[in-house]
């Protein structure tokens, strides 16, 4: 049986897709709204993620900790995350507390308190995640390569923030982010699970009717232009294992190309999950990449990462350098599989393998009631929901020419920045 959907706007701006599921008495609520660190410049960098943070220190009606206690108590989960286009928070619940999860996120899209303490008590909050995150070689290497890939763009920035913008940024300018983008004609509210949509609609009006909306938010996104010339930064840091991450500008999610780089990406390293939000996972071990440098012990591991973006982003290729080996060996055996991939087309046989996988990790990625109530919200922060419906038969029209167009234009060295992570314990022998 179909599951029902109903997708509608409400008349302050609202955007709402519901869908039934009664395969269990629970009900996944999320609640998208159009901000990350894309809306952001030098000055306020981690402002969304630290609003975020502040959406949990309660309101007048919902005191801190109420809510902790209220959705534990029936074995609930709720929690929230900030990226590059977007900020979400979701709960998943026994369907009789629907309501309680329409008012909660209704109550603090306008009613959110920023108490100078706690707006300071959180600063120390962020930096310590920060700094936590610094320990860490991907993070380094990751925002080292982000700077380099983007000179105008606000991509280039982490969502977490730079340090000195966190130990700077007014509760003032907290607030003022909060109230601009917290708007009804900026959010998407996102439900699936166990209830009737006639009754969800007037429940929804209950909650979010009233709320006035300020209208669309107007921000010019400078365009990136192209790199033209491959760019390389190194990084070093703690620990004993050295990096290599290849990161090439990759078409944003609603660019046909992007289907074809997702065959691409399953081709070499296997595919790329796009929920964030756990999906299983597939093996990458027949992929091109694993079996010329994992099997040939040039590296330890090898992965890809590609999002969907609301604009054009980055497709990387993550390597663990093998003790054995340098980075520029890892690299040059790297190149060495790319010259294949765009000298001949691929054989069919291997791009139907490599849809096939691609087709299973996003079917695991949409299995289960919350899975399904974040792919209805999702695909509005930089498509629309005919982007998942259509996903797979966009998958199947990849052919093998249209591989090695992409691999052609995509993984051209002038379009990529390569970073290498050195740890400061081999540095210093």
């Amino acid at each position: 049986m179909t599951n029902q959907t109903h997708f509608y706007t409400l008349p302050n701006g609202l955007t709402v897709h519901l869908k039934e599921i009664h395969t269990a008495p629970i009900i996944s609520s999320w609640i998208w709204y159009k901000v990350g660190s894309r809306n952001e410049h030098p000055g306020i960098t981690g402002v969304s993620h630290w609003v975020e943070h502040m959406q949990f220190k309660g309101t007048d009606r919902f005191p801190a900790g109420y809510l902790d206690r209220e959705i534990s108590r029936v074995g609930g989960i709720w929690n929230a995350m900030t990226y590059l286009d977007w900020t979400t928070y979701f709960q998943t619940l026994p369907a009789s507390m629907a309501e309680l999860s329409l008012s909660l996120e209704a109550d603090r899209m306008v009613n959110s308190r920023f108490l100078t303490e706690e707006v300071n008590m959180e600063r120390t909050v962020i930096i310590s995640e920060r700094e936590g995150n610094e320990n860490q070689p991907h993070f380094l290497l990751n925002e080292a390569i982000q700077e380099a890939a983007f000179d105008q763009h606000p991509y280039r920035y982490e969502v977490i923030g730079l340090k000195d913008d966190l130990e700077s940024i007014t509760r003032d300018q907290l607030y003022g982010h909060y109230q601009r983008f917290y708007d009804p004609a900026n959010a998407v509210l996102a439900l699936a699970g166990d209830f009737d949509i006639d009754q969800m609609v007037q429940q929804v009006a209950a909650s979010f009717g009233e709320i006035p909306s300020k209208g669309s938010i107007e921000q010019a996104i400078p365009v990136e232009p192209p790199l033209g010339v491959e760019r390389r930064v190194t990084v070093d840091g703690p620990g004993q294992t050295a990096y290599v991450q290849i990161a090439y500008r990759a078409p944003s999610a609603s660019d046909l190309d992007f289907f074809g780089l997702t065959v691409l990406d399953s081709l070499l390293t296997g595919p790329s999950s796009l929920n964030m939000f756990g999906s299983g996972g597939t093996t990458n071990k027949t992929s091109r990449l694993y079996r010329a440098l994992v099997e040939g012990e040039i590296a330890v591991s090898c992965f890809g990462t590609l999002q969907a973006t609301h604009d054009p982003y980055l497709y990387s290729i993550n390597l663990t350098v093998h003790p054995a080996h340098t980075p520029e060996e890892v690299l040059q055996a790297v190149d060495d599989e790319l010259k294949r991939v765009m000298d001949s087309p691929v054989m069919q046989e291997e791009i139907a393998r490599a849809i096939k996988q691609a087709k299973a990790l996003f079917a695991y990625s949409s299995e289960n009631i919350s899975n399904q109530a974040f792919w209805l919200g999702y695909t509005d922060m930089f498509a629309n929901y005919d982007w998942f419906e259509n996903y797979v038969n966009h998958l199947a029209k990849v052919t093998p020419k249209d591989v090695l167009r992409i691999a052609r234009e995509a993984l051209n060295p002038d379009n990529r920045v390569v970073g290498f992570y050195l740890p400061e314990e081999s540095l210093s022998q």
